[in-house]
This record gives C-alpha cells, structure tokens and sequence, in this order.
C-alpha cells in the first residue's frame, strides 16, 4: 500500500462556533509527514480550555474515539501544532498503512464541548490490467490515489522503467513498484508480474557425441523455456526424404541399440498450453563396424 489520502471537512455548529479545516483534501506519501492546517471559532465570552484529536476505533465491536495522546504508535510521530486560541493543527509523521481511518478535533471552553466532523483516509495503489498477462498482451502501470498526483516514476527488480505502457514479453515478468519522482526512497509496495508465454529457445542435447556405431545407446534430451512450464514432448525423425516419422514422446528420448535405420535430423516438438514449437535438427549417423562393439552405453 502506498499512498495515503486525507479528506478533512469541516464542520459550522452554530453562529460562532465553527472547526474549518484549510487544506480539504491533502494527499501524502507512505513515510512521509502530513499536516493538517485547523482553525476553531467560539464567542468572544467563552475560553478555551481543552483541545485534542482522535482517531474512530472499532473495538469489541463498538465504534469508538481514541485520543491520538492514547494511541501508542502516535505518541513520537504525532505534533499538535495550535494554540488554545484558534489554532488547531496538527502533524503525522513516517505516515504508515496503519494510519487509514478517520480522525476528529475537539475543544471544550468552560461551557460547552464541539467536535469536527470526521476526516477519512483512504490507501490505494493499483495496477492496470491482470497480474498474469500473455505475452503480447498490453501491460498499463498505473499508481492508482483518490487525489492528484506528482509525476510518478516505475521500477522492475531495482531498475528504472522507461515506460509505464508497453507490450508484454517473456523478459518483463518480475516485481514492480512505484514512487513519486523526487522522493524515490518512498516506495510503494511491490506488484509481481507473471507473463506467460509458449516455449521458446527450444534446444536438443545429444549424449553422444561424433558418430554412433551400430548396437550403442544415445540419449537426446530435449529442453526449452516457457510460462507454464511445457508439459509435451514429441519427438520426430526426417530420413532425407520427404517422409516425416513420429518416433517417441518424453523430455528425454532413449535409443538403448541404434541401428543404421536410427540415421537422421530429429526434432523435439515442446508445448505447453499456450502454444508449441520446435527445437533445430539434430544429425544422428549410425555407422556399420566389423566387430561387435564393446562397452555399449546404457539408456538412464
């Protein structure tokens, strides 16, 4: 949560009893100090004799007013800034999420007690369009606030984003945030991006290298990287001719005793339920030997 809006209305009791409250609708930065600017009004004849603020609890399930003074989490970050003349301000310091809710000023003369309407703060922050996205997708980055704001500015994993609108590609995934330019150290908290994607970079990995003789074992393993991860594996032979044969499924595709009819360029075919795509050809040549070939591998 980031952001944190304060709306202040004030309120006229009667002829000369007033609370105004001179900045409506301040608007402020999570850590940063907030103040608001208060007057109050009586008859010439009364004196005042009791101000405070306070802060609408619920507790047991009755709403109440707690005195900011007995709120211990305000007692270092809270400053009455007035008088107990006209002046009542008062000033939040390192605002935190805890500090939504609504607030009240109340001064007492020998006579009589009034007290402001309520103020209400509100946190938002937001970001535009879903937090999974497909690549290809429009992403908007947006700090959403009930208030204008300062120009902001994003980062993604510390670094600085030159655009808060772009299209979304397998490299944008990670976690975001926002802060008003010229108090960057404030930050809002961070919003992850998952951008899903069908496999891509589709690679074959031969466990044998160079030429195979006939009766060895070669394994070829097949990887790629997608969002989701692929959960298919197919895998394809080419003889030279047009002819085109399925010969196996799995990430890992095991010919224990090859012979000369293994010979070709295999293709491993990676999906996920987005999409699918193909690895590069991967040549294989078994070759004819005159003795029986020893130390033949095993398939793992």
């Amino acid at each position: 949560e980031f952001f944190l809006i304060f709306t202040l209305d004030g309120l006229l009791q009667v002829a000369d009893w007033s609370v105004t409250f001179e900045n409506p609708n301040p608007c402020a930065v999570k850590g940063s100090s907030v103040e608001f600017r208060c007057s109050y009004n009586y008859p010439d004849r009364e004196i005042a004799r009791k101000i405070a603020w306070y802060k609408g609890q619920f507790i047991d399930g009755d709403w109440k007013r707690i005195a900011l003074s007995d709120i211990p989490s305000y007692q270092n970050r809270s400053e009455y800034l007035g008088d107990l003349q006209h002046n009542c301000s008062l000033e939040i310091q390192d605002l935190q999420d805890d500090d939504a809710g609504y607030y009240y000023f109340r001064f007492d003369t020998d006579k009589y007690g009034r007290r402001s309407k309520e103020s209400c703060l509100n946190i938002t922050i937001s970001v535009v369009n879903p937090k999974r996205v497909r690549a290809g997708d429009t992403v908007t980055l947006e700090c959403g606030a009930s208030c204008p704001l300062s120009t902001t500015v994003w980062f993604k994993d510390g670094h600085p984003v030159s655009k808060p609108n772009f299209t979304a590609q397998a490299e944008d995934a990670g976690n975001y945030f926002c802060a008003v330019e010229g108090q960057e150290s404030v930050q809002s908290d961070p919003v992850t991006l998952d951008v899903q994607y069908s496999p891509l970079n589709v690679s074959v990995e031969v466990s044998h290298a160079g030429l195979l003789t006939v009766g060895s074992s070669v394994n070829l393993t097949c990887s790629s990287a997608a969002n989701p991860a692929a959960d298919s594996y197919t895998w394809y032979r080419s003889t030279g001719s047009s002819s085109v044969l399925q010969v196996g499924s799995g990430q890992v595709l095991c010919l224990p005793s090859v012979d000369l009819s293994h010979s070709g360029l295999y293709i491993c075919q990676s999906r996920n339920r987005l999409g699918e795509n193909n690895s590069t050809q991967v040549l294989l040549t078994v070759t004819e030997t005159d003795s029986e070939y020893e130390g033949k591998l095993k398939c793992t």
